[in-house]
């Protein structure tokens, strides 16, 4: 079927049939009506290459996450691959390895190729991220910058609980290994502290570390070198490399050394003893991010609002339990 059967059946143009497709505010409502049950009689739809150089778009929008090893950015390019494709965009992908200005020239090339970006806990400067969105439209996931449209997935709360958690169960020195600098390890850090120095509790900080499980490995040995009996971990990958060094070190967890990562990957729910984090909602960040990215390609002016909001919650598994340093080494 072509458009001009379509427009045969309907009684109008094939410009008209055109309109009804890429500019349907052109079109009356009873003229679209006619045309759309034409073209479902028909079974006819509009080829996309051809629908998108009509609309001038490219059908394509753009992914950047730090880092596409790290499971939580998997969670989160799955969760906009499939709002993407729901809403008939096609997702491209890439990741900055964690560096601003590869992430820029990355963000540059893609702005030409795609209708919008979503960029993960970007790290590139303010004037850098005001600049892309010049060239092309922009929502911001953990990251907050004026006038750019944001998601955030708010861990502070969900922070101040694990640590009260830990004093809870009688732990009286902590230690934190933060992650990359940004907005995410940001929260997190000013939560421990904060929440640390509330409860009087001496606690340390250790790193930048990667976000990875080798980078987890090597914290291991210098959080033996305190005399903490918990740990706050960036995330899970640090926390579950934690667990693992400090196994071949013959130091249980938790009998000796209690341990909170945060994001809530598969991986938490699969190492022993399983992991106690902070569950980030990923998957509704993701989501979100389209949903605002598709209002601003609507024309929907959405540099004013207020960023969204999601709160992240402690999950309690077995890798934190009462305060215990005997037969650590």
């Amino acid at each position: 079927m072509t458009i001009r059967d379509v427009a045969a059946r309907a009684g109008v143009s094939p410009a008209t049939v055109s309109r009804v497709f890429t500019q349907p505010h052109a079109v009356t409502l009873q003229t679209r009506q006619r045309v759309m049950a034409a073209a479902d009689e028909l079974r006819y739809t509009p080829h996309p290459v051809a629908r998108s150089l009509a609309r001038g778009r490219t059908g394509n929008l753009g992914l950047i996450v730090p880092d596409m090893a790290i499971a939580f950015s998997a969670v989160i390019t799955k969760a906009v691959q499939h709002q993407a494709r729901r809403d008939g965009y096609a997702l491209f992908v890439a990741d900055s390895d964690d560096q601003a200005q590869g992430e820029d020239r990355i963000a540059a090339a893609m702005a030409k190729q795609v209708d919008g970006l979503v960029l993960s806990a970007p790290s590139m400067s303010d004037r850098q991220l005001r600049e892309l969105a010049d060239i092309a439209p922009l929502v911001l996931i953990n990251r907050e910058l004026d006038g750019i449209p944001a998601v955030l997935m708010q861990a502070t709360d969900a922070a101040g609980h694990a640590v009260e958690h830990l004093d809870a169960l009688g732990h009286r020195e902590l230690v934190y290994l933060a992650g990359p600098s940004g907005y995410s390890n940001a929260m997190r850090q000013q939560a421990f502290r904060e929440t640390s120095g509330r409860l009087g509790i001496p606690a340390a900080e250790l790193g930048p570390f990667e976000p990875t499980f080798s980078a987890g490995v090597r914290a291991a040995d210098l959080v033996l070198a305190t005399s903490a009996t918990a740990v706050v971990a960036y995330n899970d990958e640090i926390a579950v490399g934690v667990a693992n060094r400090l196994a071949d070190r013959g130091v249980r967890v938790p009998e000796d050394l209690s341990i909170v990562g945060f994001d809530d990957t598969s991986l938490a729910a699969m190492v022993t003893p399983r992991l106690t984090t902070v569950r980030l909602p990923a998957t509704a960040a993701g989501a979100a991010a389209v949903h605002l990215l598709l209002d601003t390609l609507r024309g929907d002016d959405v540099s004013g609002r207020t960023p969204v909001e999601l709160p992240a919650e402690l999950i309690v598994r077995s890798s934190t339990g009462p305060a215990s340093r005997t037969g650590t080494t």
